[in-house]
């Protein structure tokens, strides 16, 4: 089988070129490699590759720029899948894409199952929701949604990086504490691509994350704790719980978006939890940092 990855560069790009299974070829084209604004270009790249399956995993991820370069965003979130899924038919190649828990307003209760009403408060938002119709409405017999939520790796721009790298330089951080999701490591929604790679039966709209409820401040909380033992701490910070009021930023988020996973529990099995997870991408950190190898199977 040969796969094709857009979005290589990335998060998740970068945990599927790390977690290939046997009998596999895959091809990783960042940014770089592959423009998804050019219909044309993106036709002839999957004419010459031949792939049976493509994964999108590009996507213009600046939450708040997006506010102010809309235009952007619509290009690599909305069109370019569009395009991509246009020139994924002309081959018939199967089409995995992308997309994310901020197609959602945050006012459930309960988490949100794929055919929940959508309702994005971002450009970001409503660009990956635009994204994913364009894809259903071009090529629905092939095509499947992923949505995930608040994924991490251990060199990203994420936001636990991020707290690692203020907690370091400053011993304390504020921590917005009444948004409520899923911490996703970009190993686990990897994972769970190669699986439904195998189910060439499965289309439509479905949702993956790491086990598990957390708000923003209970993540920054587990890295603390996390963090020291294995030394990329040398003393816990103070992690102070703020409101996102005292927190302003350009996009709003929605509030509560823990997505329900269960149409893909005979696919994927039972998640870990995102403690858990969140143990394994320190630990390799440390071990980067360290400059010791990864261990066999990592």
């Amino acid at each position: 089988m040969r796969v094709l990855v857009t979005g290589a560069g990335g998060q998740i790009g970068r945990a599927l070129l790390e977690s290939v299974p046997a009998g596999v070829e895959v091809l990783g084209l960042t940014h770089r490699d592959l423009d998804l604004a050019d219909a044309r270009g993106l036709e002839e790249c999957l004419r010459k590759r031949t792939p049976d399956v493509v994964v999108n995993a590009a996507a213009y991820t600046a939450v708040d720029r997006a506010e102010s370069e809309p235009e952007a965003a619509a290009t690599v979130n909305a069109r370019g899948p569009a395009y991509l899924a246009g020139a994924a038919r002309a081959v018939r190649a199967r089409v995995i894409h992308l997309s994310t828990d901020f197609v959602f307003d945050g006012e459930s209760s309960h988490p949100y199952r794929p055919e929940s009403t959508t309702a994005p408060l971002s450009v970001y938002g409503r660009t990956k929701l635009e994204g994913e119709r364009a894809v259903l409405a071009t090529y629905p017999e092939r095509a499947l949604i992923l949505r995930t939520a608040w994924v991490y790796d251990a060199a990203g721009k994420n936001f636990v990086c991020t707290m690692l790298r203020l907690m370091r330089a400053t011993g304390a951080v504020r921590v917005v504490s009444d948004q409520v999701g899923s911490p996703t490591a970009a190993q686990s929604v990897a994972e769970v691509i190669w699986r439904v790679i195998g189910r060439p039966d499965l289309t439509g709209i479905h949702h993956w994350t790491d086990a598990g409820v957390a708000s923003w401040y209970d993540l920054a909380i587990a890295v603390a704790e996390e963090a020291v033992p294995l030394g990329l701490l040398a003393n816990e910070p103070t992690v102070t719980p703020i409101r996102s009021e005292e927190y302003p930023t350009p996009a709003r988020r929605p509030a509560y978006s823990v997505l329900d996973r269960s149409s893909l529990a005979s696919v994927a099995g039972p998640p870990v939890h995102w403690r858990k997870m969140l143990r394994r991408v320190l630990e390799q950190i440390a071990r980067a940092e360290d400059g010791a190898p990864e261990p066999a199977g990592a």
